[in-house]
């Protein structure tokens, strides 16, 4: 199967893993995605690198086929939405959420989401300083360093990957949700973001994207 399904929480509460980078959770209706820093792109143009601006674009698309195919009517956006300072990208990204006019945009604010109020003052975008509480999860950009009994922290801002090693010499690091201690981690949706490889543990849980797939690792 392309998508891995995991119950966490008291309630029991299904979240469907996607090969996309982003949690489909079904009784929400809703998707749940870290760190797509769109905007990346034109920051790197600005600063003289080569980045074609329809990589981005493709993203979007993505995110629209898995609207459609899931009927979702709400997206979580966990942080690091938009990369630093305003440019083209946030208008195709506006151009984007009216085509979407059924679904409601909420952003977690991150650290690199430092574009002015008046930037989120839409209808389809609800926004939260500090994180949000829904049922007993508690959706964040940054991991929290205590989780109350009980809940469980979802979040993004590390990038998680895990790097598999070879017979020889060869290894890779590929995107995963890393999940530990109450804590789930999103791999981040943009391309342009790096991977922080993670030391497992036998208490930890890698579910890994490779091959437009879904893997449950364990590193021990």
């Amino acid at each position: 199967m392309r998508d891995f399904r995991i119950r966490l929480g008291k309630q029991n509460l299904e979240l469907i893993l996607l090969p996309e980078r982003v949690i489909y959770i079904p009784s929400w209706g809703a998707l749940l995605i870290a760190d797509t820093h769109f905007g990346k792109a034109g920051h790197f143009r600005k600063a003289g690198i080569p980045i074609p601006e329809a990589l981005h674009e493709e993203d979007l698309a993505k995110l629209s086929t898995l609207i459609r195919e899931f009927g979702i009517s709400d997206i979580y956006f966990l942080g690091d939405l938009f990369h630093s300072e305003l440019n083209d990208s946030w208008w195709t990204l506006m151009e984007f959420t009216q085509q979407h006019e059924r679904v409601t945009f909420h952003l977690i604010m991150g650290n690199h989401d430092i574009l002015p109020a008046s930037c989120y003052q839409h209808q389809q975008w609800k926004v939260y300083d500090e994180g949000l509480i829904k049922e007993n999860f508690i959706l964040t950009h940054e991991p929290l360093e205590n989780v109350p009994d009980g809940f469980i922290n979802v979040c993004g801002h590390i990038h998680p990957g895990l790097t598999l090693r070879g017979k020889g010499k060869q290894k890779m690091t590929l995107p995963c949700f890393y999940y530990n201690n109450q804590r789930l981690v999103l791999p981040a949706y943009g391309r342009f973001t790096g991977l922080v490889g993670m030391q497992g543990t036998s208490e930890d849980q890698f579910f890994v994207i490779a091959n437009d797939k879904i893997v449950e690792f364990s590193p021990v």
